[in-house]
């Protein structure tokens, strides 16, 4: 088989999905349980968006306005441990798919071991990377901006081409940057968890940026 020569490597949260996808999967399955019947769950559900929208701490709102015999932490516990509904959009799949054929795919993510495992179970990415090229922070115990998770990719594919796409310039490129990878943000598209600053030193900033991920292929080929 012929060596794949370029190593691509992604973010996981509003990267390869929406993570407000993510919350308003959680939100829903905790609306469930403090609605009584699905019209209930519905206006629960429609009211823990509005308090977010808004900025307010929704779980102590929650709490407070339904009388909930739980914690913050209890209901934290749910969001995080629930099995989402989010998916890939199928230009992600088809971009996905037409990478894999010539380039060894990877994510490197900050976050939980299972929630995050949940999210890349539920997306497939297993059908397109190798499982120990998917890098959990908790589980690696390096979080962004640190180069460790890069390095792995730099030890087990030598000599490639390497490339970081990611959404958030204070802690994705960085660590990338120092190591020569070629780094792309995806912008913001008014869906993201997270603002996007571009005011940062040079060494934070991507070298590209794109409005859309499938178009990281035109920088890739």
């Amino acid at each position: 088989m012929t060596q794949k020569s370029r190593v691509v490597v992604f973010d996981l949260d509003d990267t390869l999905y929406k993570e407000q996808d993510y919350l308003k999967s959680a939100y829903r399955e905790i609306a469930l349980l403090v609605g009584a019947g699905p019209d209930a769950a519905e206006e629960v559900y429609e009211q823990m968006l509005r308090w977010w929208q808004n900025g307010d701490n929704v779980f102590r709102q929650l709490i407070d306005v339904y009388g909930l015999d739980m914690t913050v932490d209890e209901l934290l516990t749910i969001y995080r441990s629930h099995v989402p509904t989010i998916r890939l959009d199928e230009p992600v799949k088809n971009l996905l798919g037409r990478l894999h054929q010539y380039a060894v795919l990877g994510v490197i993510t900050d976050g939980r071991s299972l929630s995050q495992q949940r999210k890349v179970e539920t997306l497939e990415l297993l059908a397109y990377m190798d499982e120990q090229d998917i890098l959990v922070s908790e589980e690696t115990g390096y979080e962004k901006p640190s180069e460790e998770p890069y390095r792995h990719f730099m030890t087990c594919y030598p000599s490639r081409t390497y490339y970081y796409i990611g959404d958030n310039p204070s802690k994705d490129f960085e660590a990338p940057n120092r190591l020569g990878w070629t780094t792309v943000c995806l912008l913001n598209d008014g869906r993201h968890i997270h603002r996007q600053d571009f005011s940062l030193p040079q060494q934070m900033l991507p070298k590209y940026k794109v409005s859309q991920l499938v178009e990281i292929e035109n920088i890739i080929i």
